[in-house]
Parts: structure tokens; sequence; C-alpha cells
């Protein structure tokens, strides 16, 4: 039996980089990035031998990512992810591929002072940049994106067998935390605009959506961001159903007509899908290494 190395990758994770840009001497803008790289190529004799003569220091990652932030402006995550990736594959023979994973956290004004924030949500603006040779690969999307509705939400019909208590119900509080990813079939995006519309577009659709089932809402709110996004391929989604159950409070003489709710934070249904155009672009390393979801 042969004992072989198998795909490998390594590179510095979570880079944690927040710039100030400054207009005059007063309104400043942040930007806030957690920033992660993994490079991959011929590292067998590092995994083999300890020789590490093709092994990029991720130390030198980190100083990169700092130092490219100063050369020029971050701007759209989606081009500093380029910039960064196009960077490890061009200057070292040895690098086959680069992905570069970057999550955006917001922050907003307080009381529109020109340099006083306060952080927006716990959401997060994503993407993750695969860089392989001349071709790049481009996913983008968003996490932690909390919404609820408190009616025009059904759960009924399903099969029940002895283990089943729950109850069918054709009104009930319908909330998830999105998260939300889909792959571009170019680069010549506008990165900045695309995402606000594409995140537009999926609150829009589970606030619209009336929903028998929470894989119905995920379908209309992937089939949203394709429709009004030709540059998007595909949308991925994983959609926690945060549950709120209606509490009993017969046992102290009180009705509930579904006002009174019990927030149960695990364990929760997790539903997870691709809406995907059937004349979609190869996907090629797009989705390499990222999780499904």
């Amino acid at each position: 039996m042969a004992i072989t190395l198998g795909a490998n990758q390594y590179g510095k994770a979570e880079t944690r980089l927040v710039t100030v840009r400054r207009d005059g001497q007063d309104r400043h803008h942040i930007t806030d990035l957690n920033v992660s790289i993994a490079l991959r190529g011929d590292m067998t004799a590092s995994h083999l031998h300890g020789d590490n003569a093709q092994v990029v220091p991720t130390d030198t990652q980190k100083n990169t990512v700092f130092a490219f932030a100063r050369e020029a402006p971050v701007g759209e995550i989606e081009d500093f992810a380029l910039r960064l990736g196009r960077h490890f594959v061009g200057s070292f023979d040895h690098i086959t591929s680069a992905r570069v994973m970057i999550d955006q956290y917001g922050w907003d004004r307080i009381e529109d002072h020109p340099h006083a924030f306060r952080r927006s949500s716990d959401e997060k603006r994503t993407t993750a940049v695969t860089v392989a040779g001349d071709q790049a690969w481009v996913v983008s999307g968003l996490t932690d994106l909390v919404v609820l509705k408190s009616t025009g939400s059904e759960f009924h019909g399903y099969p029940r067998d002895r283990y089943t208590t729950l109850p069918e119900t054709t009104d009930r509080v319908l909330a998830t935390a999105v998260t939300a990813r889909w792959r571009y079939q170019r680069l010549d995006v506008d990165w900045g605009t695309t995402f606000d519309s594409a995140r537009a577009a999926l609150l829009r659709a589970f606030a619209t959506t009336h929903s028998l089932a929470l894989q119905q809402t995920l379908y209309a709110m992937g089939e949203a961001v394709l429709a009004g996004h030709e540059s998007i391929a595909e949308v991925r989604l994983s959609l926690p159903n945060k549950h709120h159950f209606v509490v009993d409070l017969s046992p102290f003489g009180l009705d509930n007509p579904n006002e009174v709710f019990h927030a149960a934070d695990r364990p929760y249904g997790l539903i997870e899908g691709s809406v995907v155009r059937d004349d979609a672009a190869d996907e090629g390393l797009a989705w390499d290494t990222l999780a499904t979801f």
C-alpha cells in the first residue's frame, strides 16, 4: 500500500484590517475587514521533508495585506481580493492558485458625526476570490442578515408519524439569519452597486413572498437575485429557521392569539439550497475549498 500526499493548501487566516480614509481634516471613512488567504502549489517537499523553499511565509501574506491597503485605497472588497490573489500567483512561480476570502463589517456614523461611528449589526458583506493563472472567479454575498416577518407564513401538509408533535399552522412567525453567496459570471461588474441591489432583492422577496415553507422562500429569494442581475450565475442560500413557538397561556386563564412567543435558538431547522441559471457559465474554481453554502 502506497501513502501519498493529498490536496493541500496553506495561508494566513483572519488578518484584521481597519483603514481610515480622511477627507480633509475631519471627515473620516472606516473600512473594517477580516482577510483570509490560502495558497496552493507544489508543497510536497515541505510536507514530506520540512523543506520550506516553496513556502511563502504566512507572516509575509499578512504584511502584504497591510501594505496593499496603504499603497492604494482598498475600494470594493472584490477588487482588493483580486489584487491580492493576482499578486501571489504572479509573484511566485510555484504558487498555482490563491484564494482570498474577505468579510467586511459595517459601521454607521453617530448622528452624522465626521469621525465617530457605531457598529451597524452582526451582518457582514463577504467575498471569496480565486485566482489561477490568468483566470479568476468571484463569489460574493453576505452572512448574518437577520430577518423576521410576524405573519404571512404557514406550515402544514407534512407527513406525520408517531413521533410528530408539531401542530400545523396557517399563521406563524418566520425568522432566519440569511447566509447568501452568489457566483458572478464575469469580472466587469460594479461590485458595490450589485451587492446593494442583490441584498435589496433578497429582502424584498423575503418580505413579499407568502410562505408555505422556508424552502419556498429560499427559492423566491434566489430567483429574485438572478432575475435582476444578469451578471450573477448562481445563488446559494443557507437559512436557519429561528423558531418562534406560541406560548400556551391557558394554565393562567389567558388566551394567546399569536402575540406571545418563545424564541428558541436551538435545535433549529436548517434549509439550504441553490438557484441556478440554466445557461450559467462554467463555475471553474469558484466554489473550490469554499463551504458549499
